[in-house]
């Protein structure tokens, strides 16, 4: 009898340990994040023109000209001469509400680009480490970086085409262009050459880029 009682009184404390449902929550602020930035109208500056053609739009301004490709089912309106509005055909479509939002910032950044164009400044952090710009002997016109970064060789990078470099002293690199994108992946390439270490604070720093110091383990 008495193990039968304790048998009965255990097996309501047994299903209070049983993992009890929850109940599922979710988030509609990223969709509408991305309505909000579709929405917003695009500043169109004086001295900037914009020619929408069904799958290209070109931007022309002081610096230059600037294309973004456009998806089928993206809108163009233009209701005055001081801004731009993007629409697009579905918004309930995932890929036409995600592409909505994109298509308004790399057009934002392609007025921004023509107008006043976009500026990465470039860091060289270490014992030694110096930077020069020189001409390109493989390129006629051409310019690259001559860099020394702590290895046994000298490194050189090519400057591509669209980019401006300087070097206003020899550990800063200067870098604009008119293309944000493009502008970001030539900054990435520099930097791949000397990653920021975190053990002695060492690198190519992009901006006002900053890094953790490690302590170093000591046995």
């Amino acid at each position: 009898m008495a193990s039968s009682s304790l048998l009965a009184r255990a097996a309501p404390r047994a299903s209070l340990l049983a993992p009890t449902p929850r109940a599922s929550s979710f988030s509609t602020s990223a969709r509408v994040l991305k309505d909000n930035i579709g929405k917003l109208p695009i500043p169109l500056p004086p001295n900037v023109s914009v020619n929408a053609l069904p799958t290209l739009l070109t931007v022309t301004g002081p610096l230059g000209s600037a294309t973004v490709p456009l998806e089928p089912y993206i809108r163009i309106t233009q209701p005055s001469n001081t801004e731009l509005l993007v629409a697009v055909d579905d918004r309930d479509i995932k890929r036409q509400r995600a592409m909505w939002g994109t298509t308004r910032s790399l057009i934002a950044n392609a007025v921004t680009g023509t107008t006043t164009g976009f500026q990465v400044p470039l860091f060289l952090v270490g014992v030694g480490y110096r930077a020069a710009l020189e001409a390109d002997p493989r390129k006629e016109g051409g310019q690259r970086l001559r860099m020394n970064l702590g290895y046994s060789h000298v490194v050189y990078v090519p400057v591509p085409d669209g980019i401006k470099a300087e070097v206003p002293h020899a550990t800063k690199i200067a870098l604009s262009a008119t293309d944000k994108h493009q502008l970001g992946l030539f900054a990435a390439e520099v930097r791949a050459w000397r990653k920021p270490e975190p053990y002695k604070g060492k690198g190519i720093f992009i901006g006002n880029e900053t890094i953790r110091i490690k302590a170093v383990k000591k046995k």
